[in-house]
């Protein structure tokens, strides 16, 4: 089946986001749509298409979605997915790969990125409090991304790194 809008994932499609260590706009964030569009096209796992989607929003996060309930991603073809996104990535100006990152929004509503190390430091500053909207990119569910991905720290697991 054909790359679908993500809208139209059902709540128990398998998510995976990935955050830019930096923002990825205009010609950068073009090519790499273009490049993961392409590639979700053709999608597939042990020769089964593959119903899927991509959200890219704040220029820096990267949700991929399937839709399992035909046929699920494999190891095999999940590895693809990552190896197709760190190529990607040479050509970024950011890191897009990888964990041990913490995203929030600044008080101007600019979506920042910065280290699970760091981020305590951030609280104790006064930079970040429990109204800070941060980002789960742990979720694994389409619903949860649409629910609560974007949330307070008060009201998230973020809250326990401080």
């Amino acid at each position: 089946m054909p790359r679908v809008q993500f809208a139209r994932l059902p709540d128990d499609a398998r998510v995976w986001v990935f955050g830019a260590s930096d923002p990825v706009v205009e010609a950068r964030a073009h090519q790499l749509l273009e490049r993961v569009d392409a590639w979700l096209d053709d999608w597939q796992a042990h020769g089964e298409p593959l119903t899927c989607a991509r959200d890219w929003r704040d220029d820096r996060f990267l949700v991929i979605g399937v839709d399992e309930r035909a046929a699920g991603a494999s190891g095999c073809s999940i590895d693809a997915l990552f190896h197709v996104l760190l190529q990607a990535q040479s050509s970024l100006g950011a890191t897009i790969v990888g964990g041990g990152r913490v995203y929030y929004r600044d008080r101007d509503g600019v979506v920042q990125c910065t280290s699970r190390s760091e981020f305590p430091r951030l609280r104790a500053a006064g930079v970040v409090d429990e109204r800070t909207i941060v980002f789960d990119t742990t979720v694994t569910r389409s619903a949860d991304y649409r629910r609560a991905f974007e949330q307070p720290l008060g009201a998230s697991w973020h809250r326990d790194l401080v």
